[in-house]
């Protein structure tokens, strides 16, 4: 079983170190078990996510949690700054504050393509007390844990969840770009098993005229044979440009299903999907920015599949060993309800 590492202080700059709530977003976890089941989804919900590969419209944050991240967002953003040496891609050493080195990745515009603007990071979950708090979040983990389960061979109702990484998402006024379609195990086959999920938090409404997330329902389903197992399917477009070119990489069974359906998640709402699922987003053509917060996480149990750094800058686990570390810290156990 995954332990958290104690908390001696609050004081540090690196939040990696704080395994529970800082309490900037909704205070401590709940100690009443009531608190955590009134998060549970329905049956039908559950039923929907098996069939389609994912679930829309779930209510994970209020108005003003919303609010206090966006104001948050804002030093993540270079929009309206001076980016000169830059090309939109691994430049965090335009940010101006110094825990920018605890960021996995950072792209100000991962397209490089000025008209088809994608801001795209990892990591901020280290630098910032509002998005370290949002990856403990009942209302995201308990659905989360309830997910994982429903399509795990374990057959369990409910699963030890640990957080994998959290992504931003930022698309700008009228220049916000695509993120190309693809399935997010594709990125992910550094560790085993696949038993991941995704959670996407609109922080703006969603329309399909700023670039809502769509999703192809039942293709959690597409699976490629590799060595001998089922894996996902190869990356076909790294930095967003190309958005049908998973395309050429489908069966004529899996192109005729290949009916996406927006999600038009309002503020606050959340979509939960399989990391097979293949999903993207077109440009953003509306007058305001269209901003989202991803979380990704994993059932206990998960390994690290390579002799790599999972993540940049991070230790290495060797193939093989569990993830377990401050990185991947425990977010939700059953036992807790």
């Amino acid at each position: 079983m995954t332990t958290n590492i104690p908390v001696q202080s609050t004081n540090v700059s690196d939040l990696s170190y704080i395994s529970k709530p800082i309490g900037d977003l909704f205070g401590e976890l709940p100690v009443n078990p009531d608190k955590y089941t009134r998060c549970l989804l329905s049956e039908d919900q559950v039923g929907f996510y098996k069939a389609n590969g994912y679930l829309t419209q779930v209510r994970v944050l209020t108005d003003e949690q919303c609010n206090r991240i966006l104001d948050e967002y804002q030093r993540f953003l270079l929009w309206n700054n001076n980016k000169e040496n830059s090309s939109g891609k691994n430049d965090a050493h335009l940010l101006d504050f110094p825990e920018k080195e605890f960021l996995y990745e950072y792209h100000s515009n991962q397209s490089e393509d000025p008209n088809q603007v994608v801001t795209h990071m990892l990591g901020h979950w280290r630098v910032s007390p509002l998005f370290h708090d949002l990856l403990f979040m009942p209302t995201i983990t308990v659905p989360t844990s309830q997910l994982l389960a429903a399509l795990h061979p374990s057959q369990q109702t409910l699963m030890p969840v640990q957080f994998w990484h959290d992504q931003l998402f930022a698309k700008p006024a009228h220049q916000g770009g695509q993120v190309a379609w693809h399935q997010d195990y594709s990125y992910w086959t550094r560790t085993t098993p696949m038993q991941h999920l995704t959670v996407h938090i609109a922080l703006d409404d969603q329309t399909e005229e700023n670039g809502t997330v769509h999703y192809v329902p039942g293709s959690h389903r597409w699976y490629r044979n590799h060595d001998g197992k089922e894996g996902p399917l190869p990356i076909t477009d790294i930095d967003f440009k190309d958005m049908d070119s998973i395309k050429k990489v489908l069966t004529e069974e899996e192109i005729q299903q290949f009916q996406p359906l927006p999600s038009l998640l309002k503020k606050g709402h959340a979509s939960f999907h399989h990391p097979l699922t293949v999903h993207g987003s077109y440009p953003n053509r509306t007058s305001e920015p269209r901003r989202s917060a991803v979380l990704n996480y994993f059932a206990e149990g998960t390994r690290s599949d390579t002799d790599e750094p999972l993540l940049n800058g991070i230790p290495t686990i060797p193939r093989g060993e569990l993830l377990n570390s401050r990185f991947f810290p425990l977010v939700f156990d059953p036992k807790w309800m």
